[in-house]
């Protein structure tokens, strides 16, 4: 699984990069703090697979990695996905690293 630090989403961000940024969290953990992703629960990416391109790169996330991780390898398993990458640590590492003013839960 290709995995990409928060340090380097924040590059990516300050960049202004083209790439989709995809929150597999639910809605409430959503609410608590989020990074401006598309959120898609882990549970409705089947249905949903349609909103994730193919053609640019794709960052996972969750609170720690796990279930981004869980949605990652699906996709990969049951789409024609080569541009996916989940966020090491999620949006805990987020927080410890990049913004610790982030509430975390």
């Amino acid at each position: 699984m290709k995995e990409k630090s928060v340090k380097e989403l924040k590059a990516m961000m300050d960049n202004g990069e083209d790439f989709v940024l995809i929150d597999v969290r639910e809605p409430d953990e959503y609410e608590i703090c989020n990074l401006g992703g598309v959120q898609i629960p882990l549970g409705d990416i089947p249905a949903r697979m349609s909103e994730i391109p193919t053609d640019k790169t794709v960052v996972m996330q969750c609170r720690s990695g796990g279930r981004s991780g869980n949605a990652l390898a699906w996709l990969e398993a049951n789409g024609d996905y080569d541009n996916l990458y989940n966020l090491a640590g999620g949006i805990l590492a987020w927080a410890d690293e990049i913004d610790p003013t982030m509430t975390k839960y």
